[in-house]
């Protein structure tokens, strides 16, 4: 089941004034946040990276698998998505601590002898 883009498009709102944007990815989306992706978007749900300040906002029982094989992620339950005070706290201290995407050089094809 894939995610329905109304749904992506609630959560990013939920989440203004924060720098936030969702990639579709394989039916379901990235969501980033000051150009980190810091959560998933899969079958609907929010499923936030785990990180050193997630302690301060979930607990372990939180911990689930966005999809078959993926490592777990903290899950918010749908309740707290109405939160926008407690969802963007959580997204912004979650971006802040991860590190900056790096970026691979773009290779050039190669000249014809």
């Amino acid at each position: 089941m894939s995610t329905d883009k109304a749904v992506v498009a609630e959560i990013v709102e939920q989440l203004e004034p924060l720098d936030v944007r969702a990639r579709a990815m394989f039916g379901e989306y990235g969501l980033y946040c000051d150009d980190k992706m810091v959560a998933l978007i899969c079958d609907d749900r929010l499923y936030l990276k785990p990180s050193p300040v997630a302690a301060d906002f979930a607990d372990e029982s939180w911990l689930a698998s966005p999809y078959p094989g993926a490592k777990p992620h903290y899950l918010v339950p749908t309740a707290r998505l109405a939160d926008s005070v407690w969802l963007g706290q959580f997204v912004k201290r979650t971006a802040d601590v991860l590190p900056k995407p790096v970026r691979k050089p773009r290779k050039r094809p190669a000249k014809p002898q």
